[in-house]
């Protein structure tokens, strides 16, 4: 226990990655194993024979809760997508900050800006070889020859940082003679462009020194492995002694990479006796066999002054590269320094201190990142090309968004200026009243029976690995909110918290995990004025699966997939659907949690680019009573170990489905019409729910039948006679989406505890069965009545926030039925 203050300090520590690279999407040429090993080549097939291979991949499985096989992560990765991978990656992690360098060649990269929906801050380092490539194969300036003055004028304006390739014996003297030569022979190599001439090379870097000098900018060097284009024996940074000699360039601040490995001692010498040298870790840790990285951070700490050592995890391609970096730096960190306490080179206030340099104050300073304000002053902003260690975006980002959803399935969102919720709000949130959780679709005041007032104040705290950027202002961002009572102790009601409730109650169990997908229908409106009256009407009135009805409207979807994109939200397929003015999107299926979330992004987004083309969308469950209703139907699998459990072993199931597939969906039916409370949430949700009309109105279960409420469904690659998922067609776009998941799943914790039987499946229209099938509940208040006698449901989502949803239920029953015609407004909220 003695060292408990120094591993609390280093665990809690928000950690500034000051060298990475970019993250690939997994349609990338990039095999995920390359990530756990600096092998290449045919030497890739040994790297799972080496001992940081084994651990690493060991440590991912661990976060993952996967067998510990590449098989088996990797399958978890395809399961999950990119997006809820990176953000379990970096929220363990625990990074605030990262300079990337974005020119090490990468398969389909992502750009910056997309690493900034998972770190607050992203900065951009440009390597001197990649940034010279880049110029030479572009276009000719005005159609000339390249000489080289004019190369270097070009090159001088695009300069931020620069990595070094070739060997480090740099020669700062080289003749301008030689330097054109280079230039000559690197011109004459043809296309693409491959920097490799050393007097050419020495010349840029040279040039870039004497920039970074002007303006104070540092420069990071590749020193020691990693890179298979450095040859190692010139890779000593010992070499470097000419360069760092020269009295030009004395004032310079270098930053020599990878802990030099194998040369440690030597890198830590020249930081010793060198003022403008610094020291970099990142791909020692953790590369290396644990007591590699120890002694390799160890020998860095022999003679360099800890101002001048910094993490960085030297990621690459994939967001577990990120979390393996900053989760073994910590233990390193830790062991370095608690040895250091045990040999009394430092006492344990000291090593604290010492942690939040190499941490986090050492980059802040040398990068000069401030992540508590606008990263640059209005005198950088004249020189953005020269800007070190920031990313200057297109437009700046001036209001954060802050968004919730309440019980009764509405959006809505607190707003702070940019500076305030870097400051303040992202750890700190923003106050809320008690009552933000009893309001109803009709009037913006809590419900009686709720228990919820205007009396008390909770916490809105953003969920920082949500944050994205606003892609139709690109001018904002907006981040999903959990409900706190204080920072770090969660209101018991929070939706989002609730599903992760349920959820872990599902893996602790039976180590299952459920994956959805939705499929969200809509209307586009437009205005019209008749008699002097506003009204909306549908747009079209074209048939289902219109070309013609698609093809009118191609350019607004154009708009709306590009938005989720950006997003990170996978969309699947669209279509026209068969209401008037009436389409459908179909997202792709992730983690359950992660799934709810891009339903809220997808809805903001589909009315925002709406409204933004004079349209009205929405979600409504009924919006004209004599049309189609509109639902969000869900597909739903259960995940163990990143493979699919749903799906039956063998051909000798009965359903095609595995017996927890079974059990689990048994349960949901079971409980389907206390479910209904939570995702059929209005009135008007009940208008939609009637025979005929492909929305699931008796308690049953169909294979491949659209009229039954649970359908299960046999995608393309699943075989013939098994099932994959099951669909949830009672679902629709009022709805809560993390109080309707959690509902679900609660349904089927009970239905595995209890080991409940599917009845037979339904084959027919069950509307020409009436009379030996059950209704479901006709109505919100029969659902209500059934929620009501539902003691599993309780349970599982907790009583304070089960009365709650049970009293703004009743109060939308005595509205609407108070007021026929307020079901038209709807379509202002939903």
């Amino acid at each position: 226990m003695e060292f408990a203050e120094l591993r609390e300090a280093i665990e809690k520590m928000e950690l500034v990655d000051s060298h990475a690279h970019n993250i690939v999407p997994f349609e990338s040429s990039f095999a995920f194993i390359n990530s756990l090993s600096e092998a290449t080549g045919h030497a890739v097939s040994f790297a799972p024979h080496s001992l940081s291979f084994k651990r690493n991949l060991r440590e991912i499985a661990e976060l993952y809760g996967t067998e510990s096989s590449l098989d088996a992560v990797e399958q978890y990765r395809r399961s999950s997508g990119l997006q809820a991978i990176s953000s379990k990656c970096f929220k363990a992690a625990g990074i605030s900050a990262i300079l990337v360098d974005d020119g090490l060649k990468l398969d389909k990269k992502h750009d910056i800006q997309w690493h900034k929906n998972f770190v607050p801050f992203v900065g951009r380092i440009l390597r001197i070889e990649r940034l010279a490539e880049e110029i030479l194969d572009g276009e000719l300036p005005d159609g000339s020859t390249w000489t080289l003055d004019a190369f270097t004028e070009t090159f001088l304006k695009s300069l931020s940082i620069a990595a070094y390739r070739s060997g480090l014996e740099i020669n700062p003297h080289v003749t301008r003679e030689d330097a054109e030569i280079g230039l000559s022979e690197v011109l004459q190599s043809g296309k693409p462009v491959r920097v490799t001439n050393k007097s050419f090379i020495d010349h840029i870097l040279t040039c870039s020194l004497e920039v970074a000098l002007q303006f104070d900018l540092p420069l990071q060097i590749h020193t020691g492995f990693g890179d298979k284009d450095l040859d190692l024996r010139l890779s000593n940074p010992l070499h470097l002694r000419t360069l760092l000699e020269d009295t030009r360039f004395s004032g310079c601040r270098i930053v020599l990479l990878h802990a030099s490995y194998p040369f440690s001692k030597e890198a830590s010498y020249l930081a010793s006796v060198y003022s403008q040298v610094y020291l970099d870790f990142g791909l020692a840790i953790p590369k290396l066999s644990v007591h590699g990285m120890i002694s390799s951070v160890k020998e860095l700490l022999e003679l360099a002054p800890i101002k001048k050592v910094m993490f960085s995890t030297d990621a690459y391609a994939t967001p577990e590269t990120y979390y393996l970096g900053a989760k073994r730096a910590r233990e390193v960190i830790f062991s370095v320094l608690r040895d250091a306490c045990i040999d009394r080179d430092l006492s344990i206030a000291e090593a604290i201190e010492a942690s939040k340099d190499i941490f986090v104050q050492n980059a802040i300073q040398l990068y000069k990142i401030n992540l508590g304000r606008e990263l640059f002053d209005s005198n950088a902003s004249e020189s953005p090309s020269y800007m070190i260690g920031t990313y200057v975006p297109e437009h700046s980002v001036s209001l954060v968004r802050i968004i919730w959803v309440d019980a009764s399935g509405q959006h809505r969102c607190r707003v702070v200026p940019k500076k305030r919720f870097d400051n303040v709000v992202k750890k700190n949130g923003v106050g809320l009243t008690f009552a933000c959780m009893g309001l109803t679709s009709a009037i913006d005041g809590p419900a009686e029976e709720t228990n919820l007032t205007g009396t008390g104040e909770i916490r809105l705290m953003p969920d920082i690995s949500t944050r994205r950027e606003i892609p139709w202002t690109k001018q904002e961002e907006m981040v999903l909110a959990d409900m706190h009572l204080k920072p770090g102790e969660a209101w018991e009601y929070c939706p989002r918290e609730a599903l992760r409730r349920v959820s872990k109650v599902l893996k602790d169990e039976f180590n299952l995990v459920m994956n959805a997908g939705f499929e969200n229908e809509f209307y586009l409106l437009k205005k019209l004025e008749r008699d002097g009256k506003e009204e909306w009407v549908p747009i079209d009135s074209k048939p289902y699966c219109s070309f013609s009805g698609f093809d009118a409207i191609s350019t607004l979807f154009q708009e709306i997939i590009a938005a989720l994109n950006s997003l990170n939200v996978v969309v699947e397929q669209l279509h026209a659907e068969a209401g008037k003015g009436q389409f459908e999107m179909a997202l792709g299926h992730t983690a359950c949690t992660y799934a709810a979330d891009n339903l809220i992004f997808t809805r903001e987004v589909v009315r925002a680019v709406a409204s933004k083309h004079g349209l009205l969308a929405t979600f409504v469950p009924k919006y004209a009573l004599d049309d189609i209703g509109s639902g969000s139907h869900v597909h739903l699998s259960l995940w163990q170990n990143g493979k699919n459990v749903f799906v039956a072993s063998d051909a000798s199931s009965q359903h095609g489905m595995s017996k927890v597939g079974e059990e689990f969906m048994a349960g949901v039916l079971y409980h389907l019409p206390s479910i209904l409370a939570f995702t059929a949430p209005l009135p008007n949700s009940y208008d939609r729910i009637q025979p005929n009309t492909w929305s699931g109105a008796y308690q049953c279960w169909g294979k491949e039948n659209r009229e039954a409420p649970l359908r299960t469904a046999c995608p393309p690659g699943i075989p013939n006679g098994f099932v994959s998922n099951f669909e949830i067609k009672s679902f629709d776009g009022c709805a809560n989406p993390h109080l309707g998941l959690a509902a679900i799943i609660a349904a089927g914790i009970d239905g595995l505890r209890r080991h409940l039987r599917l009845p037979g499946p339904i084959d027919a229209n069950p509307a020409t069965l009436e009379g030996k099938l059950q209704r479901l509940p006709k109505s919100l208040s029969e659902s209500l009545e059934a929620l009501q006698k539902d003691n599993v449901v309780r349970e599982l989502i907790g009583e304070k926030l089960f009365v709650a949803i049970k009293g703004v239920r009743k109060a939308e029953i005595d509205y609407y039925s108070k007021n026929k015609d307020a079901y038209k407004q709807l379509i202002h909220r939903y």
